[in-house]
């Protein structure tokens, strides 16, 4: 009778649906109960008897919590993306540059320039959140408060491709820190490179959105842009950055605030 007491009432609060606090909250009833049953097993009618009801509400238990962790994995969040990229993601160069200056360093002249710098920035290069590509015309060099964001935007991204079902994928970083050399080089060819580039201040940084570097299994490139936009519409909302739809350059361009 016990028995399908304590089972009824782990299921009540168990079976309703399942989401990442109801899942930590049921493993806590159910290490609490499984307290209570080793209490009262210790007072019954004899401790061979005790130790069989003890055992038997045990097994139930953990029956009960095995069916949970089963549907909280199975219960996946639905990949909605945002409506509209250009619409989602508006914010221009004129936009972006207040942020850059308010939160960058001094414009960067070249690569030894830069190098005299690292101790206001942090190196970018390696994380197990994102990957960063071969850069060409940038250093992986960010101020602490854009490293950051970069750290929160791919920790999110793993966390929403969890919960949704999507095999992990990481980021790709195109393009971090532009020295006013790059940026000159950049202009022959790339007509978004201003000036008065936003990467010169170690604040900006571009995602792409139609290349992803496999943790495990591949997933399709508009899957994960989905995801993404996802992740930044959030963090755009949340007031942590700005960011810019790039078509031609094929990624989302963005500025810590």
């Amino acid at each position: 009778m016990m028995k399908d007491i304590l089972t009824n009432k782990l299921k009540n609060i168990l079976f309703k649906k399942p989401t990442k606090v109801q899942y930590i909250l049921g493993f806590a009833v159910v290490v609490l109960l499984l307290a209570g049953i080793k209490r009262l097993a210790g007072i019954g009618d004899g401790e061979a008897q005790s130790l069989e009801n003890s055992e038997e509400l045990t097994a139930a238990t953990e029956e009960t919590f095995n069916v949970q962790c089963s549907m909280f994995n199975d219960k996946k969040h639905r990949i909605l993306s945002v409506p509209n990229y250009k619409v989602a993601f508006p914010d221009s160069q004129s936009v972006q540059i207040v942020a850059a200056n308010k939160w960058g360093v001094k414009p960067v002249k070249n690569r030894e320039d830069a190098e005299a710098r690292k101790k206001e920035l942090v190196y970018v290069g390696e994380s197990p959140y994102y990957h960063v590509d071969k850069l060409k015309s940038s250093i992986p060099y960010l101020v602490p408060r854009a490293a950051v964001l970069l750290q929160d935007i791919g920790q999110a991204f793993y966390d929403s491709l969890y919960m949704k079902g999507v095999p992990l994928n990481q980021l790709i970083v195109t393009s971090v820190l532009r020295t006013q050399e790059d940026v000159k080089k950049l202009q022959r060819h790339n007509g978004n490179a201003t000036d008065n580039s936003c990467h010169l201040y170690g604040t900006t940084f571009d995602i792409c959105y139609n290349r992803y570097h496999a943790v495990g299994r591949e997933v399709r490139n508009d899957t994960l842009k989905w995801v993404l936009s996802e992740v930044l519409r959030d963090m755009r909302e949340d007031q942590r950055c700005y960011i810019k739809y790039e078509v031609k350059q094929g990624c989302f361009h963005m500025t810590v605030r």
